[in-house]
């Protein structure tokens, strides 16, 4: 992996805790309110859980292996 492609990674990966972290707030408004959208809130927990997904193959991408 280039010095850029590793860059480009990194970003990517911000980008996308930043994403998550929204959606935790945004699941826990929606799910202090009276009346919830329990359809809503599903949507979120599987759109937060297709990003921890991708957090977690870019971590490993970034993470070099190591040979014990």
């Amino acid at each position: 992996m280039t010095d850029s492609e590793e860059e480009d990674a990194r970003q990517e990966l911000l980008r996308l805790m930043q994403e998550h972290r929204d959606l935790d707030s945004a699941i826990n408004a929606l799910e202090a309110m009276p009346i919830r959208d329990r359809l809503q809130i599903q949507r979120l927990k599987k759109r937060k859980l297709a990003l921890k997904d991708s957090m977690s193959y870019l971590q490993d991408l970034l993470t070099p292996d190591i040979i014990a």
